[in-house]
This record gives structure tokens, sequence and C-alpha cells, in this order.
């Protein structure tokens, strides 16, 4: 496999688009998905995933994401390939134009502070601060009057935020058309407020609109719940942060490269104070398992292939049979090779690293998906299909880069 493209570096530290590779990049899968979790503020990490997809020719053909994954999800359904990294990019420079968290960090050097740095740490607490008190230009501001100074069922009083200014940044930045021409299949998760029952909103069933994209997330009490065709939907973080199932689970299996980009790592060390307790708490929470999601696709693959023998053992009577259909129809031997990229915080990232909006960390966030991502791509065995009967994959370079022992209080301490 040849090394991603040459990318660009644009003045704000964001890459630009990339030059179109000059041969394609073998796959050898029909179905290449790209899977997106949510995690709000950090979900510019996979903007540079997407980026460094892009110039490797790796271009998924089903993309389906929750909260913020299905708001990038939309940008790249929703656009030609050639303005697609180039629309995600615009996305996230409209919603992270905070002018006072983005000026303090022009003025103590912008991009120049080292992880660890005390300051550093001190502006991405304002950066968060400053979404709290003023919102995200474009994407949610706070209400006034206030929710708790409006009566019980009025509109407001269920919600900190108003988000209805997104869905004209959603429509500035998304053709619908084109997302519902079905060139990529899109798939958005939500839940349904008054049942509580998880559904995807998919192209295959669904023709998709900005409200959609706005009901997976609609993450309460911050975001009210949006109305569609008279039910009103949360956030689908709420019940599962990642839509790998929805993807292994397909009406019509197939042979599948998923790249699914977490922006939640369910590893993480001991808390030492109440903080980072909080930290942890949205990190387990909010990883949604992705180890034990694909440690049970892994045995249901190998359960698959032993009834597929299975079955070649019995007579032609028993395979005829209803029943020998249907266990047949389950064992049929698609093969799955999972690549994890996932977001590991940095030391100076607090507790509200997932409601900074300021450019300069949605810049930070963007480079390490594009980094860890193009790492990833340079291993060839991605797209080679599983050895022996396992017919499963999963690979998770990102993790083994970073190996290494968790530092002890003196050492972090002592990082500049």
């Amino acid at each position: 496999m040849k090394p991603p493209a040459r990318t660009h570096r644009a003045p704000n530290g964001v890459a630009a688009p990339p030059e179109p590779p000059a041969t394609p990049t073998p796959k050898g899968f029909p179905c290449v998905a790209l899977v997106l979790q949510g995690g709000g503020a950090l979900g510019a990490y996979q903007g540079g995933v997407y980026e460094a997809m892009v110039a490797a020719n790796v271009v998924p053909n089903w993309v389906a994401g929750i909260s913020i994954g299905a708001i990038n999800a939309a940008i790249i359904a929703g656009n030609p390939l050639e303005t697609r990294v180039a629309k995600l990019r615009g996305f996230w420079e409209q919603i992270t134009k905070r002018p006072i968290a983005n000026w303090t960090g022009q003025m103590f050097g912008f991009g120049s502070l080292k992880p660890g740095n005390v300051a550093h740490g001190l502006l991405d607490k304002l950066g968060a601060m400053e979404a709290l008190v003023g919102g995200s230009p474009g994407f949610f501001e706070p209400r006034f009057p206030p929710p708790w100074a409006l009566p019980p069922g009025s509109a407001g009083a269920t919600s900190y935020y108003d988000t209805g200014k997104l869905k004209a940044t959603l429509e500035s930045f998304v053709d619908f058309d084109r997302i519902n021409a079905k060139e990529m299949r899109l798939s958005v998760g939500a839940v349904n407020v008054r049942t509580g029952n998880f559904i995807y909103f998919d192209t295959q069933t669904d023709k998709i609109r900005a409200e959609h994209i706005m009901a997976s997330g609609a993450l309460p009490p911050g975001f009210p719940a949006v109305e569609i065709d008279g039910e009103y939907y949360w956030d689908g973080g709420l019940v599962s942060n990642t839509p790998l199932q929805w993807i292994v689970d397909a009406d019509k299996r197939q042979d599948t490269l998923a790249f699914q980009v977490d922006l939640w790592s369910a590893r993480g060390r001991l808390p030492r104070d109440l903080p980072e307790v909080t930290v942890r708490e949205k990190e387990i929470q909010f990883s949604s398992r992705t180890r034990a999601t694909t440690d049970q696709l892994k045995q249901m693959q190998k359960i698959r292939a032993a009834l597929s023998l299975l079955l070649g053992k019995v007579p032609d009577a028993v395979r005829a049979s209803d029943e020998g259909k249907m266990l047949a129809e389950f064992a049929d031997r698609k093969v799955y090779n999972i690549v994890q990229l996932i977001y590991r915080s940095q030391a100076y990232e607090g507790d509200s690293k997932d409601y900074n909006f300021s450019r300069r960390s949605m810049s930070e966030h963007w480079l390490a998906g594009q980094d860890d991502a193009q790492r990833a791509l340079k291993h060839g065995e991605i797209f080679e299909q599983p050895p022996g009967d396992e017919h499963f994959q999963a690979f998770d370079f990102v993790h083994q880069h970073h190996a290494h022992p968790e530092p002890t209080p003196t050492e972090e301490s002592a990082q500049p």
C-alpha cells in the first residue's frame, strides 16, 4: 500500500485539502464504513481522520454517526468527494469562532504550548467557559429567559440552550438532496423521548432532513428534543454512543472494512481528584464499550463459521427446511476488519474538553485525528481478508503507539 498523499498546512494550523492520489488504494471490501462516535467539541478529531482517509484514497461508501458524529457524517455524505474536507473544516471553523478564547490563545502563543503546561489547561477552561456562557456560533446559544423562569410545557423550559440556528448551519454545509440520492449510505442514531426506544434514521428507509441530524445530537438537558413527524427525539448517545452494531447487523451483510472513530477512550488511569473523577465518568459512560462490542462480534463470527461447517455435514433435506434456511442465512460467512481510532486525551484536558469550542483546541484535535489515521493507514494488513476461519480482525495501532507505563504524579508534574 502506498503512503498517504502529502498535505499542506494552512496558517491556522489545520491541514488544507490533500492533493488527490495518483492511483487508488486497493481495498477488496464491498462495504467500507466510517463509524463516528459522539463527543461534542472532540468531534474535530473525526475531521482529521477523514482528511487522512481521503488523502490515502480510502473513501467510505457508508457513514454512520451519533451526536457530533452524525453532524460530521451528514457533511461527508452531503457533499461531493472533492469538497468534503473543505466543508468539514468550514463547519468546524464556523462553530469555533470564539473571540475571547481565540484572542487569548493567540496572545499567549497560539499552538505553541506543550502538553502538561498549566497555561494550556487554563486556556482550555477559558474556551469551555466562553461556550457555557455564550454558546457556539451557528450551533447553540443560551436561552433567555433561562428554562427555570419559564412555565412547564412552554418552548424552552426543557433545555439550557437553543439550537435553532443549527438547522440553517447544517443546510449551508450539507446538500440533503445529495444525501437522499443515496450516493453514500448515511445512518444516524437517536432516542425516542416518549418510548425510550433507540432508532436509526437511514437513507435506506428514510428521507433525511436537517431535523434528523439535529435529533441525533440533542443531548439533554443542554439541548432540546427535536420533533420529527409528531415524535420527539434526543441524542442517541443516551443509549449507545457508537453505531458499530448497526453496521454489523445490517439487513444485507457484506464483507466490511470499518473505521471506528471514538472520541472517548475506555482506558484511563485511576482519578486523583474530583475533576479527574468527572473526566473518567464521561469516558466510561460514552466510550460505549468499543472493545466489548468487537469482542462480541469476534465471538459471533466464530459461531457463524462453526454453524456454516456444521450445515455442510447435514442432509440436504435438513438444509432445505425452513429451519435450515434460517440457520443458513445466519451462518453466512462474511468477513469484518475493524480499525479502531480512539482519541487519547492530553494531560491538560479536563472535564470540559467536550464543550471547549476554541479554535486552538479544534486545531489540535483535528491534527491528532489526521496523525492517528495516517499511522493506521500505513498498515497494509487492514485491507487484507482475515486469515483462517476467524473472518474477523480488529486493529488498534493508536493504542499500540501510545502504550507506555502510566506516569507517576511526580513525572507528570515535572512536564513543562
